[in-house]
């Protein structure tokens, strides 16, 4: 079982989600296990106050190191050995698909769930590192949280029915994923290309592979950059799309 802890003053805000769908089912399997851990239990005082404002002047409130580091502290305590901590930034790296699988290979995971003007820097030496979802801002870490938790626990063998889908989805080969098509044939006038009623699997592999690569020059030239083409690629590129 592959342990997920969620540090945050909003469990209600990350329990709902974390229950529902793929990871609820992955739970109920014993392939993944979530714990939610509310902060506030380990404040002090008649109030249990989490925040204060902070130091220099400025607007908005700064979360308190000792709750927060109490609640790391216990969290690091119930994980397994070497479990990494990562709070929710916009100061972290970008989180991305490579990033999902590397932390699918570690043995357990504990997100902190930054809010308000950010967290006391004092704080940082007790985790690992820092996450961020992108260029933006959100009005605290947990959707973030609950986005690495889902690309995470999507990649631990069992939690998928499908096993190949975790393979070629977007990302995966540093391409955007190609359409999909279900029933019926035609809809409103627009049909499902010929390759993929075709029945000739080699014929919808090329098809796939090809508007993969489409799809990822029209709308992701960065990646497209980066990539390194086959001989089968580069061919492909040559082709319309009936001649497929």
């Amino acid at each position: 079982m592959y342990p997920v802890e969620v540090v945050t003053l909003f469990p209600d805000s990350v329990s709902g989600y974390l229950g529902a769908s793929i990871l609820g089912k992955a739970q109920e399997k014993g392939l993944l296990g979530v714990t939610v851990t509310y902060i506030r239990d380990y404040a002090e005082g008649k109030h249990r106050v989490t925040d204060d404002t902070p130091y220099g002047g400025g607007a908005g409130m700064v979360m308190k190191p000792e709750p927060l580091v109490a609640a790391i502290e216990a969290a690091r305590a119930r994980a397994p050995a070497g479990a990494k901590v990562l709070l929710m930034s916009p100061r972290g790296p970008v989180f991305t698909q490579a990033r999902a699988r590397e932390l699918a290979k570690e043995p357990g995971l504990i997100l902190v769930c930054g809010r308000y003007e950010g967290v006391d820097e004092r704080v940082m030496p007790f985790l690992d590192g820092e996450v961020s979802l992108g260029d933006f801002i959100l009005t605290g870490g947990e959707v973030a949280a609950l986005a690495v938790v889902d690309a995470v626990a999507r990649l631990l063998p069992g939690v998928l029915g499908n096993e190949v889908s975790s393979v070629t989805e977007s990302f995966e080969e540093g391409l955007l994923e190609h359409p999909h098509y279900t029933r019926p044939p035609v809809f409103r006038g627009a049909e499902v290309p010929a390759a993929l009623q075709s029945g000739d699997h080699a014929r919808i592999a090329r098809w796939r592979r090809w508007k993969a690569l489409q799809l990822t020059r029209e709308r992701r030239p960065d990646l497209y950059a980066r990539l390194e083409f086959n001989k089968a690629d580069l061919k492909l590129l040559s082709k319309k799309e009936e001649e497929l």
